[in-house]
C-alpha cells in the first residue's frame, strides 16, 4: 500500500499510536483502520488496547497511557469543564459515528403493560418503588439521552428515579438479573438483552435525535499540540475506515465477524450484524429496518466535529446541574473541536468537509437545537436543575 506521505515536515512526530477502545460496536471505524492496514497508508501504526470501563479510559488518557481513544463526546467535555475531575484540556479530532445507540427496559415491565414512554411514566406515577435506570458514565452520551428521553415523557431522572452508573458490556447481565428497570447504553449490548429475553428496545437513540453525534475520536490537547501530524494521520486513515464501512452491506458484514471475536467487542456477531444493518427487533414482535442506523461517513458528514455538537453535550450538563456555572459554550467547543487539523486530514484521504461550524437539529421533543442561543435553549426546558450536583465518577 502506498504511503500518503513517508518525509519532511508532515511526517508524524509518533508512528506508533497506543489507542483505547471499548467492546461496543461504534468503535468499528478505528478497528478497520488498524485491520485494513489504513494506518500503515499514513506512515503510523495503531496499538489498540481494549478498556473495561469508561472512567478507566479517562484516567488512562489523563495519565498517558493511551494516545487516543474511541470515546464518549460528553466525557471529553466533562473533563475539559472539570466535572467528576481536575480540569483538562482536551481535544475532540473527529466524530466517529453518528446514531445506534438504544434504550432498553426489562421484559418484566413489558408483562406489566410498560411498552413506550408514555406507559413508562404513568406507572411510575403510581408510585410504589423507585425505578432503577443505568447509563455507562455520568457526563456521557447515554446518561444524556437518557435523562432527556425520560423528560420528554414528564419523568425528572434525578428526582423521579435512581440512576446508576454501570459499564456498557454488563448492562444486559444486569438487567436480566434484575438489579434495574432499563438502561441506555451502545451496541450491540440493547441487542444483546433482546436476543437473550431480558430486555426489550423501547427508544433507539435516533429517535432521540436524529444522526446525532456518537463516540468521538479524542485525546488531551497537549498530546495533539506535540503530535499533530500524527493525530492528522490518524485521522486520515479512521476516515478511510468509516469510509469503507459505509461502502457495502460486505463490508459491513466482515466488520461484524471482526469485531465479535475476543479482541474486540467479544459478543455474538448476531448481536452485532443486525443492527449494524439496521435492522432493529424490539424483542416485543416489532421489526423494522431503521431509516437512521449507525452511519461511520456519511460522505463526511458522520464526521465533521460541528462545534454545535460539542455545545449540546455542554448544554445538558448545564441542564442537569453537572455543569456549576455558565460557560462560553461556543468558545470552549472552538477550543477542543480541531476543526482545522479535521479538515487537513480530510484533504488528505479525500473526504469533503462541511464549510459550516454549525448545524441544525430537531430532537424528540421538537426542540430546535442550532448553537445560537445556548443559555435560552437550557432555560427552555420545564424539566431541570438549577443547582449543581456533584457525583461520583
Amino acid at each position: 500500500m502506498a504511503h500518503a506521505f513517508i518525509a519532511g515536515s508532515d511526517r508524524p512526530e509518533k508512528t506508533v499510536i497506543r489507542a483505547g477502545f471499548m467492546p461496543l460496536t461504534d468503535c468499528a471505524s478505528l478497528v478497520m483502520a488498524s485491520v485494513l492496514g489504513l494506518d500503515d497508508k499514513y506512515g503510523i501504526k495503531l496499538e489498540l488496547a481494549r478498556q473495561h470501563s469508561w472512567s478507566g479510559m479517562r484516567d488512562r488518557l489523563l495519565q498517558g497511557e493511551i494516545d487516543a481513544a474511541h470515546v464518549l463526546y460528553g466525557l471529553l467535555y466533562g473533563v475539559e469543564n472539570g466535572i467528576g475531575s481536575p480540569p483538562t484540556r482536551m481535544a475532540v479530532l473527529m466524530n466517529l459515528s453518528r446514531n445506534g445507540q438504544a434504550i432498553t427496559l426489562s421484559r418484566a415491565l413489558a408483562r406489566q403493560g410498560v411498552t413506550d414512554l408514555g406507559t413508562l411514566a404513568a406507572a411510575m406515577r403510581k408510585g410504589g418503588r423507585r425505578y432503577t435506570f443505568a447509563h455507562t458514565f455520568p457526563t456521557g452520551n447515554h446518561a444524556l439521552f437518557l435523562y432527556y428521553w425520560l423528560a420528554a415523557g414528564g419523568i425528572d431522572p434525578v428526582r423521579d428515579a435512581q440512576v446508576v452508573t454501570v459499564p456498557p458490556s454488563q448492562m444486559a447481565v444486569n438487567l436480566a438479573a434484575g438489579h434495574m428497570d432499563g438502561f441506555c447504553a451502545g451496541e450491540p449490548w440493547s441487542a444483546r438483552a433482546q436476543l437473550d429475553g431480558s430486555g426489550f428496545t423501547v427508544a433507539t437513540s435516533q429517535d432521540i435525535w436524529p444522526d446525532h453525534p456518537g463516540k468521538a475520536l479524542g485525546a488531551t490537547a497537549a498530546f495533539v499540540d506535540a503530535n499533530p501530524h500524527a493525530c492528522r494521520s490518524l485521522v486520515a486513515a479512521v476516515l478511510e475506515a468509516g469510509r469503507w464501512l459505509d461502502e457495502s452491506p460486505e463490508h459491513r458484514d466482515v466488520a461484524a465477524e471482526v469485531l465479535s471475536s475476543p479482541a474486540y467487542v467479544n459478543a455474538d456477531r448476531r448481536a452485532i450484524a443486525a443492527r449494524l444493518h439496521g435492522d432493529y427487533d424490539n424483542g416485543l414482535g416489532k421489526r423494522w429496518i431503521d431509516p437512521d442506523p449507525v452511519r461511520f461517513h456519511d460522505e463526511g458528514e458522520a464526521n465533521f466535529p460541528y462545534l454545535s455538537d460539542a455545545m449540546w453535550f455542554m448544554t445538558q450538563h448545564r441542564r442537569w446541574g453537572l455543569l456549576r456555572d455558565d460557560v462560553d459554550y461556543a468558545a470552549v467547543a472552538a477550543r477542543v473541536n480541531r476543526v482545522g487539523l479535521y479538515r487537513e486530514a480530510a484533504v488528505l484521504a479525500g473526504v469533503p468537509a462541511s464549510s459550516s461550524l454549525m448545524r441544525r437539529s430537531v430532537l424528540m421533543d421538537g426542540k430546535v437545537w442550532d448553537g445560537l442561543a445556548p443559555d435560552a435553549y437550557i432555560s427552555s426546558f420545564p424539566i431541570r436543575r438549577t443547582a449543581f450536583s456533584s457525583f461520583a465518577s
